[in-house]
């Protein structure tokens, strides 16, 4: 460096000239320092010796190897040695750096004893005055060198430690810390050559202070410096004394025992094994975790130290364990001693300790890392045992929580650690502490902790431990029902209770990890317990095994089968709460909710028992009493229908127990009446979820119960004398009928229920025989099963005949006769059931009895009869009814009878012509009544809709129906037309024709949605199935509003039954729909929908046939095209008329029906999927019966509408798919039920479906002459489109994909071709990607067993997709580049475009879109056409084709693109048109958008690439604006900058080149140009290093030395030295400390000069220097802040590192440069108010100064002046100056050397990213 002074201001602060800084410093130092001023300035000796030793100086400039620095010190000396009288060394700071520099440990020793010849020298001529006084300059060198000083070096530095320093004494003080960090090394090694000598020395150190100031020093060299531990251990474990427990050891290390634990600490967490022993071996010496020393500290200390010395068993080291053993157990030996020991001194400290780290984790450690200690200690029986006893329920509860709390991210580490605590801690001890925190939670009312631990270990933790399956958790489950039972028989309300709730459930999952022979015996005791617990219950039993104090307030009785007690305690239980919830008439629901809990335990008791007990157990209960309290609860109203559910099925499981005694006996009717009429409550229509479950129940009944007894008591309740019971009881009969199964034989079981029902169809009551034919719509399942019974009755055995031909007038008649009397009233009346039913059942009886085969009946008994009547089972039942029906028919009594038999015989035979006549003829009517009776049925249907009457609505649609048939074949002439005639949606048909009754539609509108019009619904649904389709075209009209109707009402239904199958707090049950509703409507609505659109058909082929001239070369399809055509030429108004045309077909009746019926559908595809959530609730069976009834007809129904209509059903799909961000999601969450799985399922293969995609995107965007026909759906844009065969190919895999390529390749070339760019080549784009990324990751391209073919077809794609990739890519690009000509799209970003118009995907904004049209105010039918109705995707499309670009394109352009030259010539137009535009655009280069930085960051990972953004990046890193952005844009660009000097090895030697430029020859030169220039070069210089990982630029170190060096040198200008320190503070951030040894004496030295500078001369306020000071304190802040192992032995020169820093003695004076600047500063006088000078500088004060908080549990260190940037006055850094001493001190305290990195690096981002 330059021998020349610095370069800082001479002028004084305030404006007062000659300000010196004297008078507040030691007088003595500076009256000597002015003496020999004085008295050598006019000596010309002095000169001339100065001249001497600055030629001499100059000299080491042309040192090149160490020969020329023996030569130089060898000049030095002699120079020296010539001018002895002279107590004083010229230029000394510049000789102490040049010395220091010859002590680098690289060179060889000789040059090392030549310069401690020197040293010995100065020092003997400085003497120790002179030498405290420039203690800082010699010591620098010095002290570091002794840890790297050969042997034969090292007495030569001792000898000067000790001639030299020790005379210092006191005055060594300040310098303390970093005389033992030098001499410490020596300790290393106990029998090396220098031990005894350095260990003398540290004695005789440690003599010129007090020795608790000097162990201090050691205290906080062992929490700064790792390396130095272990040579400080090794001086302690030599000096500090054996303590005893009573013994003080505060007066050999001071009062500060808070110091001495962190170095413990420090200590006991080093790396190094070694370390950590010796740590523990000084805490057995002289620290015992007893002694006095512990007790005294603060309890932060103490755990601090706990945490500390607990973490040694982590490294599960033998050594370190017995260690840490012995100091927690004390020093003896015995087992009993050492527990004591730990109980009294320790074990507070050690369960306080990892409490509270279990439940308050800190951020160093893994949250797992207390748990591991516990898991560790626990290896140490006496330690484990009694921690266990106090910790383990804590632990247990606090790593439920981090379970929980890291549920979904599903932490291994912490699970793993949860099930290894479990299996270590001792079962014994676990379940002792959970039984006695159990018992105590249920005597205090709403603490369920341990109950909820216990929970938590049953469901979340294996449970594979024989012992605790076998032993413990039986015991504990004994116990506890026997407590339940103590506390609910004294006070049943305590059930509702959360404890007792909680440990009910505790119960439910105990009883599932049981095995249940561990219940049959108890676990043995040891012999003293023995005798005495054989005879305790279960509860004083568990106290006995675990050792627990148990207060007997009530003996209970000797009970020694555990199972025998459960079930005892639980009948006991259920019959206390049973009796509890009956007295309050219901109980409260928590009470109800208990006795539901006991019986699902006692059900699962009672069916293992049964199941795998081998002997009968005999309890002492009274099955009767316990029946009827059971019972007694079933009546009343607020008993839910799980709580019923669990007591039958209790009852049922008792009554089939055969290992228990006394049994339970149902056979008593009053038993069984009471449960089934209970049940039967529960088939009520607004209960449909029970209905499932309650039948079954009575099933189960009816097969335990004695034979017809279910049936009476069904039968007596269905006729009961209110009309209301009745019409419930027939309800519920028909659930019970529906839901029976065929192999059941309901018809012969329930048979008289059944009769009962038979005969409401033809009784004289309407609302009993309106209640009967609702049965039958509802219920009935089949025609057969109602018929089966009848004719069973009718093939009685007892109807005996034989055959006989009779003779009339000639001919022979064949008969029958009857061989004897029957029961003829009886057969007479089956037969007018068996008409009712045949008249009610119509066709679908009919067909059903044609359809089915007598063989599958289940019914043998029938079978028989048929088989002896001569029936062939192989007939259907239609045959064997007419057989049946002749024979009766022909049929006729004896003779002899006649007189007895003929009147009822009559009867039977006119029953049976009706029965015939009705399946076999049909009537006629005159035309003028039915014209007077439709319009009169109508009205009165009408009337009876609106008025809620439901008896006649049936009759009268049967009526109706009739009259209809009847008007349309006479109005036809008696010839109806085809089904698919249509009449153009008008009212009349044409000529002649039926004219729809303008009433009708309303009325069929209104009797099917009127919610209580609700029951005849079925009817009405009927009707318009027969009579709509049957009666085309006539009413054809009402086809759209019926539908619509349809659409609303499943959409009622859709929402009802999803909101039943919410969880129900209160109990009650919504009215469901059941599935018979879902099919009915759904049927109606697709046999509507399929007739709806048969206009069209007719209507679009004739306009298909007509010849469109339309102009060519039309831009786009939908309504994008007519759009933007509308003002081309003339030829463009038919395109605009085709356009139109296409919107009012879209929107024509048929189409309106069919779009709304496939969002109805949709919503129920997607929606009504079962789920099955908790799987107890008995709804469930009802509700996944109806979903998936209902899906299935769904599914049938879209199929049917596929087939007949399938590009527009498709559309539609894909419109509603569009519009409804519900169903996206569904199509991505849930595939298999969204709309790309009901795609897979329409249609067959995914190559039809895109084959159909792709034909609807082509005629949407070829040009109107070239369509072979018109969109389907004008409402649907090929935008849609693609967007939604994007979405479909991500679905695909790659065999798929393969398949599919072909057609989609095809458009894709077809939009490649075009000149101009369209929307659409952007969407071509990403399907090609998702597309291609799935053909390239295929893997059946490897399989060999593939053909050869298909390997060439595979490359062939891969070639075109390359091919069609590069043109669609190369058209995306360009127009992005031309469209940066028009207003700025890089300033709108991604959010700004998609907040435009709401959508992610471009779509039109110049109004409303089709799909919209029904909610605009216009007329949906005539869209305006204004001179403004252009596409505006222009404004934001190039911002989302660039967004694609930078996330899609350019990650995945080595997988389209092969060959290097394509992928180098598509990045070249990526970065010709989208990159340098987006950067050139913007004032800061480095806030160019995030897509620019993000195609950058994609780009640098592409090899070929590298010369294409190479270039670009370069001319950003040197434009001159790069650091007026901020430091947050500039972290993006880190990977960048730093991948382009990775990839080209000239830029960093470019860069250097460009810092180290010399000076330029042209005069005309601006200096200070040339110095900003520097200044920026050297902060590129710096933000390159930043851009690196640790050492990344460790190989060109000494080149950026050198040039670091060189300028600071030759450059004095402030501005290029600002960033010199801050180049050094990067280098101290981004390279190994070690790295920079050689580099210190310059930057001691220059710290040293600049401050020392400062405290001769005060700089004045705004002087150019300031912002130097600045850089200078920031950059020493930094190295304060890392406290790395080179620095710390030198920061005593700027500041107090001992701990006078805090604890200052009362002779003290600063010693420090930092301390004497705080005095310096303080002391200047505070200047007076200028004005202003129009520019507001906000002035630093204290408060913006961030200092560490010195308390703080584990803060980080950081540094203090992060948050300066720049400084008006030396003032402004007065709190920096004094408080950095004690600041650091501090944070070293409270942080133990943990550094807040991210702190660091972003202050020194954000001083490189000023914005100045």
């Amino acid at each position: 460096m330059s021998n020349k002074s610095p370069a800082i201001a001479q002028t004084s602060t305030g404006g007062t000239p000659g300000t010196s800084a004297t008078g507040v410093l030691d007088p003595t130092k500076s009256s000597a320092r002015e003496k020999l001023h004085q008295t050598y300035a006019s000596d010309p000796k002095y000169k001339k010796y100065t001249q001497q030793v600055e030629k001499c100086l100059n000299a080491f400039d042309n040192v090149h190897e160490w020969a020329d620095c023996i030569a130089f010190l060898k000049q030095l000396l002699k120079t020296f040695q010539s001018y002895m009288q002279f107590k004083e060394i010229p230029y000394k700071l510049i000789v102490a750096k040049r010395l220091a520099q010859c002590l680098n440990p690289a060179l060889p020793t000789g040059v090392h004893q030549r310069a401690l010849d020197v040293y010995t020298h100065i020092l003997s001529v400085l003497g120790t005055e002179g030498l405290k006084r420039d203690l800082p300059l010699w010591s620098s060198g010095l002290f570091p060198f002794f840890e790297y000083a050969a042997t034969s070096v090292k007495p030569i530095l001792l000898t000067i430690y000790d001639t030299h320093y020790l005379p210092l004494q006191a005055g060594l003080r300040p310098v303390m810390k970093s005389f033992i960090l030098a001499l410490l090394p020596g300790l290393e090694e106990e029998t090396g050559e220098f031990f005894e000598k350095v260990l003398t020395l540290l004695d005789r150190l440690s003599a010129t202070v007090s020795p608790v100031f000097f162990v201090q020093n050691i205290w906080l060299i062992m929490i700064t410096m790792s390396s130095a531990r272990g040579t400080a251990l090794n001086f302690l474990s030599r000096r500090l004394p054996r303590l005893h427990a009573d013994e003080d050891i505060t007066q050999i290390v001071g009062r500060d025992i808070g110091l001495m634990i962190r170095a413990f600490a420090a200590a006991l967490e080093d790396d190094n094994l070694l370390v950590r022993r010796g740590a523990l071996d000084i805490l057995l010496q002289s620290m015992r975790v007893d002694s006095a020393a512990i007790k005294r500290a603060h309890s932060e200390d103490t755990v601090i130290l706990m945490r500390a010395a607990t973490g040694v068993v982590l490294r599960r080291d033998l050594s370190l364990n017995r260690r840490l053993y012995t100091w927690l157990l004390g020093p003896d030996e015995k087992s009993e001693s050492q527990t004591v020991f730990l109980r009294q001194h320790a074990l507070q400290l050690l369960n306080t300790t990892l409490k509270d780290e279990m439940f308050a984790p800190s951020g160093e450690y893994s949250e797992s890392r207390p748990f591991k200690i516990f898991i560790s200690l626990l290896d140490k029986w006496e330690i484990g045992s009694a921690l266990t006893d106090v910790l383990v329920l804590d632990a247990l509860k606090a790593i439920r929580f981090l379970m929980q709390r890291d549920a979904e991210e599903h932490n291994e580490d912490i699970s793993m650690t949860a099930s290894t605590l479990y299996e270590a801690v001792e079962p014994s001890i676990l379940w002792k502490q959970l039984l006695a925190a159990i018992m105590k939670d249920l005597s205090e009312d709403s603490k369920t902790g341990a109950i909820d631990l216990t929970l938590f270990l049953l469901r979340s933790l294996p449970m594979q431990d024989d012992e605790v399956r076998s032993i413990h958790l039986p015991v504990i489950f004994a116990a506890i029902t026997e407590e339940l039972q103590r506390a609910i028989n004294n006070d049943p309300s305590k059930a509702a209770e959360a404890s007792v709730r909680e440990c009910l459930a505790l119960q439910e999952e105990i009883f599932q990890h049981i095995p249940i022979e561990s219940l049959y015996q108890r676990p043995g005791l040891n012999a003293a317990l023995q005798t005495s617990a054989s005879s305790l219950g279960s509860l004083p039993f568990a106290y006995a095994f675990y050792g627990l104090k148990f207060i007997e307030s009530n003996p209970s009785s000797e009970v020694l089968n555990p199972l025998v007690a459960v079930l005892e305690h639980m009948f006991c239980i259920s019959q206390a709460l049973s009796r509890s919830i009956s007295a309050q008439q219901g109980g409260s629901i928590e009470l109800r909710a208990a006795l539901s809990q006991v019986l699902r335990v006692l059900s699962g008791v009672v069916r293992t028992v049964d199941r795998s007990c081998d002997a009968t157990l005999s309890l002492s209960w009274e099955p009767s009493e316990w029946l009827y309290s059971m019972l007694d609860c079933l009546d009343l109203e607020a008993v839910s229908f799980t709580l019923v559910d669990q007591v039958v099925s209790l009852i049922l499981s008792l009554h089939d127990a055969q290992k228990l005694s006394p049994k339970l006996s149902m056979d008593k009717r009053p038993v069984v009446s009471r449960m089934v009429k209970k049940l039967f409550r529960y088939l009520h229509a607004d209960l449909a979820t029970c209905h499932v479950r309650a039948v079954s129940l009575i099933w189960s009944i009816e097969s335990m119960s004695r034979p017809h007894e279910v049936e009476s008591i069904i039968a007596q309740s269905m006729c009961s004398p209110e009309s209301r019971n009745v019409h419930e009881a027939h309800e519920a009969f028909g659930v019970l009928w529906r839901l029976s199964e065929d192999d059941s034989l309901p018809g012969v079981r329930l048979k008289v229920p059944l009769m009962i029902v038979l005969e409401t169809l033809k009784h004289d009551d309407p609302s009993l025989r309106r209640v009967g034919e609702t049965w039958m719509r509802c219920n009935l399942r089949s025609y057969i099963r109602v018929l089966e019974p009848v004719l069973r009755d009718l093939l009685d055995p007892s109807i005996r005949r034989i055959s006989r031909v009779s003779r009339v007038s000639g001919k022979e008649i064949r008969g029958f006769v009857y061989e004897k009397s029957f029961d003829q009233r009886y057969v007479a009346h089956l037969l007018e059931i068996l008409l009712s039913i045949i008249q009610f059942g119509g066709q679908g009886f009919s067909k059903s009895a044609r359809g089915t085969f007598l063989r599958r009946s289940y019914d043998h008994v029938l079978l028989q009869r048929l088989s002896s009547a001569g029936v062939d089972a192989n007939a259907s039942y239609l045959d064997a009814l007419i057989e049946v029906l002749s024979r009766f028919l022909q049929s006729e009594p004896k003779d002899q009878d006649a007189s007895v038999m003929q009147p009822l015989n009559t009867v039977i035979q006119s029953s049976a012509i009706d029965l015939l006549q009705t399946i076999v003829a049909r009537g006629e009517i005159e035309m003028l009544a039915i014209e007077i009776l439709e319009p009169m049925v109508i009205g009165k249907l009408f009337l009876c809709v609106h008025l809620h009457r439901l008896d006649l609505q049936n009759k009268l649609l049967r009526f109706l129906h009739s009259i209809v048939s009847a008007s349309t074949s006479y109005a036809y002439n008696g010839n109806p037309p085809p089904e698919d005639r249509s009449t153009e949606g008008s009212q009349e048909s044409g000529k002649g024709g039926y004219t729809v009754n303008s009433l009708l539609t309303q009325t069929i509108i209104d009797g099917i949605a009127i919610p209580r019009n609700r029951p005849v619904m079925q009817h009405w649904l009927d009707f318009v199935l027969m009579a709509v389709p049957q009666f085309q075209p006539a009413l054809q009209s009402v086809i759209s509003p019926i539908a619509d109707c349809l659409c609303r009402q499943l959409r009622l239904l859709l929402s009802d039954i999803l909101k039943a199958n919410q969880p129900m707090t209160n109990g009650s049950y919504p009215r469901v729909a059941t599935d018979a509703e879902f099919t009915m409507l759904l049927n109606t609505l697709e046999r509507l929908l399929v007739l709806g659109l048969t206009q069209k058909s007719d209507a679009s082929s004739q306009e298909d046939d007509a010849p469109v001239q339309e102009k060519p070369g039309a831009e786009s399809g939908g309504i994008l095209g007519y759009v933007s055509n509308v003002f081309t030429t003339d030829n463009a108004s038919a395109a605009v008329e085709d356009q139109l045309t296409a919107i009012v077909q879209s929107h024509s009746p048929g189409y309106k029906s069919l779009h709304d019926g496939i969002r109805v559908l949709l919503a129920i595809w997607v929606n009504m999927v079962w789920h099955d959530t908790t799987g107890l609730r008995p709804e469930a069976d009802s509700l996944s019966m109806i979903y998936s009834r209902t899906h299935a007809r769904c599914r049938r129904v879209l199929e049917h509408l596929f087939r007949a209509h399938p590009t527009e059903v498709l559309e539609s799909v894909i419109e509603c798919w569009d519009h409804d961000a519900s169903l996206r999601s569904k199509g991505s969450d849930q595939p298999a039920t969204g709309i790309f799985g009901l795609v897979d399922v329409l249609i067959a293969s995914a190559q039809s479906a895109v084959h159909m995609i792709c034909d609807s995107i082509s005629v949407r965007i070829s040009n109107t002459s070239e369509r072979s026909r018109k969109p389907a759906n004008a409402n649907l844009s090929d935008i849609v489109l693609f967007n939604f065969l994007e979405q479909y190919f991500q679905r695909l895999e790659g065999p798929l994909a393969l398949q599919v390529w072909s057609r989609f390749m095809q458009l894709a070339k077809d939009l490649a071709s075009s000149r101009d760019f369209k929307i659409q080549v952007f969407l071509a784009l990403k399907c090609l990607c998702v597309l291609g990324d799935k053909v390239t990751q295929t893997t059946a391209i490897d399989d060999k067993r593939i053909r050869k073919d298909l390997q060439v077809r595979y490359f062939q794609t891969i070639v075109q997709i390359e091919e069609t990739f590069g043109k669609l890519l190369d058209a995306c690009v360009t127009f992005v580049g031309k469209s940066t000509d028009q207003p700025n799209w890089m300033r709108r970003t991604t959010r700004e475009s998609m907040v435009t118009n709401g959508r992610s995907s471009p779509a039109l904004r110049g109004g409303a879109s089709v799909s919209d049209l029904k909610q605009d105010e216009k007329d949906p039918s005539t869209p305006t056409l204004s001179d403004n109705a252009k596409p505006t995707w222009g404004t934001e499309l190039p911002s989302q084709i660039t967004t694609f670009i930078a996330s899609t394109v350019v990650p995945e352009l080595r997988r389209f693109l092969m060959d290097n030259d394509k992928v180098a010539s598509a990045c070249s137009n990526i970065v010709y048109y989208i990159v340098s535009p987006g950067i050139k655009t913007k004032a800061r280069p480095l806030d160019a958008d995030a897509v620019v930085v993000d195609i950058f960051r994609e780009m640098i990972k592409i090899p070929p690439a590298m010369k294409v953004w190479r270039v670009a990046v370069t001319d950003v890193l040197y434009d001159h604006r790069i650091f007026s952005s901020n430091s947050s844009v500039a972290m993006k660009w880190k990977p960048i900058i730093k991948a382009v000097f990775d990839g080209d090895k000239t830029s960093f030697p470019d860069l250097l080149g460009r810092v180290a430029t010399s000076p330029s020859a042209n005069i005309f030169t601006n200096r200070e140009h040339e110095m900003l220039l520097r200044s920026l070069n050297l902060r590129r210089l710096a933000f390159v290093l930043f851009t690196g990982e640790k050492n990344h630029f460790l190989t060109q170190l000494p080149a950026i030395q050198e040039k670091l060096v060189d300028i600071l040198r030759n450059v004095p200008s402030p501005v290029v030295q600002c960033e010199v320190y801050l180049c050094i503070r990067v280098l101290l951030c981004r390279l190994a400390a070690h790295s920079m040894t050689s580099f210190w004496p310059v930057i001691l030295t220059e710290l040293y000069r600049i401050f020392g500078q400062i405290i001769d001369s005060i700089p004045s306020d705004g002087s150019e220097d300031l912002q130097l000071i600045l850089s200078a304190s920031k950059c020493l802040d930094l190295l304060l802040t890392l406290q790395t192992e080179e620095f710390q032995i030198h920061q005593w020169i700027f500041i107090t590192d001992t701990v006078d820093a805090v604890f200052r003695p009362d002779d003290w004076t600063p010693e420090s440069m930092f301390d004497q600047l705080a005095e310096v500063v303080g002391s200047l006088p505070i200047p007076e108010p200028r004005e202003p000078q129009g520019i507001a500088l906000s002035m630093p004060t204290s408060a913006s100064i961030a200092f560490p908080a010195a308390h703080s549990d584990r803060a980080l260190r950081r540094p203090i002046l992060k948050s300066i940037r720049q400084i008006d006055s030396i003032r402004d850094l007065f709190p920096f100056f004094s408080h950095v001493s004690i600041s650091s001190y501090e944070s070293v305290y409270a942080s133990s050397g943990n550094i807040d990195w991210e702190a660091v690096e972003q202050g020194v981002l954000d001083d490189m990213f000023d914005g100045r």
